[in-house]
């Protein structure tokens, strides 16, 4: 009998993220891929990412509608709510041997607490991680002590997993997922993402994306746009994440992209153009994570702005700044005369393979596990 995997997305990020380890599994003659979309996909508001899903031959299983309207702190717990009454009628439909979870968006917190009370194990992807400027990093370590398998991005965050009382034996630093998608996709060319964009191919590109920091208050993004406008380049802007605020931060990017004919706001470039766009921009900007692991691989330099990454491992081609103008120039101003040689810290692109091979090792999938004491 197959052993069923289900898989949890529910934003454009995780799904590029783990399309090789679902083609991997898809395509086993020992297991059964169950995909389970929510959140951000699902929304029009973000572009129905779920549509890309099914285009690249996935079979999507189940998918759960849970983002409300609102994207306010309480707007966002009753999503939560929402999405962890819909998990459980859905679990028990498809009664998985695994859950596989990456990160630690609050869509996986649902799936992750449903799980584990109903005792479908969890192997999770990009534990022990630090981003202290969001709620995300409470969640990260929350589904890690709800997960019984661990593969993190650095040894660095492997070790912080068993310090949090995970056995050694079952936390594997494999590296990260974006690497893989760096190394194995062939990118567009310049002149087709230009095209395929409708950007003036007289100009540079900055690539930006801007997410709330959502442990605290919500920055006010305006000094930022307003020294975007001082450069003479095409301003690529992706939508922020349905976290609090994020609606908030896409309203304004998008009066600022009708009045600036050089600004561009999108719901969602997809993996490809994403990579294209950062591999061929000038310099990315914002507080994405993407910015800190798969951009340094494209040669290309970013702009770390705020608190939302704080604590998170940095390449040397990271320039970090606060949300004032004079401080954005400066870093700006670095990262474009970079010179260094590009730190490649987060493995090599076998990352999910390594996942796939150990899931088969694995001979008993169970919630049970002790506490590892140091």
């Amino acid at each position: 009998m197959k052993r069923k995997i289900c898989v949890i997305t529910g934003t454009r990020a995780e799904y590029g993220l783990l399309s090789n380890l679902m083609k991997r599994i898809q395509e086993d003659e020992i297991f059964e891929l169950q995909l389970v979309v929510t959140g951000m996909h699902l929304a029009s508001e973000f572009g129905l990412t779920y549509k890309e899903i099914e285009k690249d031959g996935f079979v999507i299983n189940e998918k759960i509608e849970m983002l409300l309207s609102s994207d306010s702190s309480s707007g966002v717990v009753k999503s939560v709510g929402l999405a962890t009454i819909s998990f459980a009628d859905v679990f028990q439909r498809l009664n998985p041997n695994l859950l596989i979870i990456l990160g630690d968006r609050f869509e996986m917190l649902a799936a992750a607490q449903s799980a584990l009370i109903m005792q479908i194990p969890i192997a999770h992807i990009h534990g022990g991680e630090c981003t202290f400027g969001a709620y995300d990093d409470a969640i990260r370590h929350s589904i890690t002590k709800m997960a019984t398998w661990h593969f993190t991005s650095t040894e660095g965050h492997r070790k912080r997993v068993i310090q949090l009382g995970e056995n050694p034996e079952r936390v594997w630093n494999i590296g990260a997922l974006g690497i893989e998608n760096i190394v194995n996709i062939p990118l567009l060319s310049k002149e087709e993402l230009y095209n395929d964009l409708h950007l003036n191919n007289e100009k540079d590109m900055f690539l930006i994306t801007y997410h709330p920091e959502t442990n605290g208050e919500l920055l006010n993004i305006n000094p930022l746009l307003n020294v975007l406008k001082k450069y003479d380049v095409n301003l690529v802007f992706t939508k922020a994440n349905a976290d609090n605020g994020g609606r908030k931060i896409n309203d304004i990017i998008q009066r600022f992209a009708n009045n600036h004919e050089n600004a561009f706001l999108f719901d969602s470039l997809g993996q490809l153009r994403y990579l294209s766009a950062a591999k061929h921009a000038c310099v990315v900007i914002g507080n994405s994570s993407s910015a800190l692991i798969e951009v340094p691989y494209l040669k290309t330099p970013s702009v770390n702005i705020g608190n939302r990454q704080a604590g998170r491992e940095k390449p040397n081609s990271v320039f970090n700044s606060n949300m004032e103008e004079n401080n954005i120039i400066l870093a700006i101003n670095d990262a474009l005369s970079f010179e260094g040689k590009y730190e490649e810290i987060f493995g090599n692109g076998n990352t999910s393979y390594n996942i796939f091979k150990i899931l088969k090792e694995i001979d008993n999938y169970s919630i049970q596990k002790g506490f590892y004491d140091l």
